[in-house]
């Protein structure tokens, strides 16, 4: 028995299973050497399925053609919402994989966040081999580089008018710099103190910090032979910089008209924390890190930055706010008042309670967490504020920063996928966490109560290590992480493990 085409074979079989109610062996065998009689079948629910919904066969065939052109996998099919409702009660077996939607299936898998509301809480990424997500979606990049590139064509010698593009500085952004500048030491300042008297944790083969004088039994550790212990952390004492991480990037003398760093230019180029190059780019002048300040601003010509302005006037209006202005600035943030006493170590004296401390040190540690914390959101808020017109850039893969238009050339991503790359960042938009990391620990009501149990890691919340730190030294808790740190959430106890988790 031999058929031409599939519309005579799907006729025969509902001839004989109308005739017999089933279908014979034989007529299997027989149709086995020229067509698949699964594939048959299912071509027909298809059909029925699109009739049901109110589709004629001709659009009900090119789907599935693109389904046997991609294997099965992944097809595109457009239905009305509103009828999907009709595929549950149709009886055929269908691929679960498969549906009417307006999406490419296989569809991505769904985070599982236990039904709890709190999504704020900082979740780690999957895999390190994962590109980071980008700030921009990459349509209005593509977007934005097209009339880019036409308005060049259009336009090939013309003036940059926008600063900072153009070499000059912006000027309601000055005084912020200051400002970020002198919150950054306080906070250096006020944490080196914190630390003496809060303890500070981390793991000895991880990046993982707990602040508290016990550290946590959750099996988060990631380091090298973390499967032999379980993924156990090793705790040690730790400092500040595991309180709070400030990256290193290069410091560029001219950010438009040299902006890269060359791979051969690593050891000449001093490497300054990130969030201080941001606030020298942006107005701070500090003597040992000298840069160009310009009064005209610069050409592009086809693309390439030209500057005319003449070495005579460069030389004399090169370092307009010198150092001594600084002070001018001091006065006007809120945060920068009398630096705050140093508050008597406990760890010294082997004091693990804070309620030891006397009357007058209490009021001095809450006073010194006051002015930390401000310090903090001082430095984040106007970091971010500087970043709308200043532009930072990060590698998808690791976490080097370079602030300024462009990216150096340093071969030195030893991340995934650089063999590829040859080595050199794929940059990309940074964030206000890339400049400064925040570093989030697990939240802990009692620095005294016992260590957190793995099985209730649920209950828990987090915050910044900053916020953790000083929110323990007795400064408020800040509003916008009330929910990430669970208040109110009651934790079981470590005998209600079996009942709850």
């Amino acid at each position: 028995m031999h058929f031409r085409s599939l519309g005579t074979i799907l006729k025969a079989v509902d001839t004989f299973k109308d005739q017999l109610g089933y279908l014979p062996q034989k007529f299997h065998s027989s149709l086995r050497p020229r067509f698949n009689l699964r594939k048959a079948q299912k071509h027909r629910v298809w059909l029925d399925c699109g009739a049901s919904l109110g589709y004629s066969s001709r659009s009900v065939v090119p789907l599935l053609r693109s389904r046997r052109r991609h294997g099965g996998k992944e097809m595109r099919a457009t239905a009305i919402s509103s009828k999907l409702p009709l595929l549950t009660r149709l009886t055929h077996r269908l691929n679960a994989a498969l549906s009417f939607c307006s999406e490419t299936w296989p569809a991505a898998d769904v985070p599982d966040d236990d039904g709890l509301p709190y999504f704020d809480v900082p979740r780690p990424r999957r895999s390190k081999a994962e590109r980071k997500p980008y700030v921009t979606p990459m349509k209005v990049l593509i977007e934005r580089a097209k009339a880019e590139r036409e308005a060049r064509k259009a336009e090939p010698c013309r003036v940059l008018e926008e600063a900072p593009e153009n070499g000059l500085l912006v000027p309601e952004l000055v005084e912020v710099a200051h400002r970020v500048y002198q919150a950054h030491r306080t906070l250096l300042s006020g944490l080196s103190q914190l630390v003496r008297v809060i303890p500070v944790l981390r793991c000895g083969f991880c990046d993982e910090v707990h602040i508290g004088f016990v550290g946590h039994e959750i099996r988060t550790c990631t380091g090298p032979q973390s499967r032999l212990r379980s993924a156990m952390h090793v705790w040690r004492r730790g400092g500040v910089r595991n309180v709070i991480f400030f990256p290193r990037c290069f410091h560029l003398y001219d950010r438009v008209g040299k902006p890269r760093v060359g791979h051969d230019e690593r050891f000449s180029v001093p490497r300054i924390p990130a969030i201080v190059e941001l606030c020298i780019q942006a107005g701070l002048d500090l003597e040992k890190y000298p840069t160009k300040r310009r009064t005209k601003p610069v050409y592009c010509i086809e693309g390439r930055i030209a500057d005319f302005e003449s070495v005579a006037e460069e030389d004399e209006t090169k370092r307009k706010c010198s150092v001594e202005n600084l002070n001018n600035f001091v006065g006007s943030s809120s945060i920068l008042t009398k630096p705050v006493e140093k508050v008597h170590n406990l760890m010294v004296n082997n004091i693990s309670n804070l309620d030891q401390l006397s009357d007058e040190d209490r009021n001095k540690l809450r006073d010194l967490g006051r002015q930390t914390l401000d310090s903090w959101f001082e430095m984040t808020s106007g970091a971010q504020k500087i970043m709308e017109k200043y532009v930072v850039n990060m590698c998808g893969y690791c976490p080097e920063v370079q602030v300024g238009p462009k990216g150096h050339k340093l071969r030195m991503c030893k991340a995934s996928k650089h063999q590829s790359r040859n080595g050199l960042h794929a940059w990309q938009e940074a964030t206000i966490d890339d400049l400064v990391g925040p570093n989030y620990v697990w939240h802990v009501e009692d620095l005294n109560g016992p260590a957190l149990n793995n099985n209730l890691k649920r209950y828990y919340g987090k915050a910044p290590a900053v916020v953790e730190l000083c929110v323990h030294a007795g400064a408020p808790i800040p509003d916008q992480y009330k929910s990430m740190m669970r208040l109110d959430v009651v934790s079981p106890g470590r005998d209600e493990v079996d009942l709850v988790a």
